[in-house]
């Protein structure tokens, strides 16, 4: 790291776990983000600001006035844009040491098993099941870790699938593929402004501790919020071995 980079991340270097050690592999790191939303907005802001050394910003939408109310990586000058080019000036501005590639584009098939290979995290912040289930099915492929993050009216959840644990479930264990479940969308139901800002920024946090390779992560813990109360629950999820996708 050069002198400019030992100030811009001092706070993260005086902490004991993370160190110039922990702070270099966030500089080397690859994370994926799929969707530059509500979710996606807090959780690619803070890895920028955290300094990834590279992020790569998926979203096939425009910006749309009704998205200002949670979306906080664009503003009203952006309406009309693509989510993921407006997403990358934001985040270049936060930080303009890093790389930011905006990819305008539904990912999926080869070209997401692509991308998921080069990546070290993934940070699935879409917001339908079917997107969901090819990025995991893509994950566990790829064994490449997935923070996974929801949030719609005032409950939110989040996990950590990591294939790279034997015990680790995957999405599809906790919400198998071949099950029918609700699709609940913002659009419809609406959802509070600080709830995905909550959701999204605990994302960033686990997917910069499994970069940095600090603490422990959510994997096999699901946490539900209801942003009413203000309650956490934790739910443990047990790997399925008969679960399509990787059991």
């Amino acid at each position: 790291m050069n002198d400019n980079q030992l100030l811009r991340y001092s706070r993260h270097i005086l902490m004991d776990d993370f160190g110039i050690e922990g702070q270099e592999r966030l500089l080397d790191a690859h994370a994926l983000i799929i969707g530059a939303g509500g979710l996606g907005s807090p959780a690619a802001m803070y890895l920028a600001s955290a300094g990834v050394g590279k992020i790569t910003l998926a979203d096939n939408d425009t910006v749309d006035l009704t998205n200002l109310q949670r979306q906080i990586m664009h503003d009203t000058a952006k309406v009309g844009a693509a989510k993921a080019v407006s997403g990358k000036q934001t985040l270049e501005r936060i930080n303009p040491e890093i790389e930011v590639v905006a990819l305008q584009e539904r990912l999926s098939g080869a070209r997401l098993d692509e991308l998921v290979g080069s990546a070290q995290v993934v940070l699935d912040c879409s917001d339908n099941f079917a997107t969901r289930h090819a990025v995991n099915r893509a994950c566990v492929a790829q064994r490449v870790p997935l923070v996974s993050g929801a949030a719609i009216q005032f409950d939110g959840q989040i996990s950590v699938f990591d294939p790279r644990s034997a015990t680790s479930p995957c999405y599809a264990c906790l919400f198998p593929p071949e099950q029918a479940f609700e699709e609940a969308q913002c659009a419809l139901m609406g959802v509070f402004s600080p709830l995905v800002g909550i959701i999204g920024a605990m994302q960033a946090a686990e997917a910069l501790k499994l970069l940095a390779e600090i603490g422990g992560s959510l994997a096999g813990r699901l946490l539900l919020l209801d942003a009413r109360s203000m309650e956490w629950t934790s739910i443990k999820i047990e790997r399925n071995d008969w679960c399509s996708v990787c059991g």
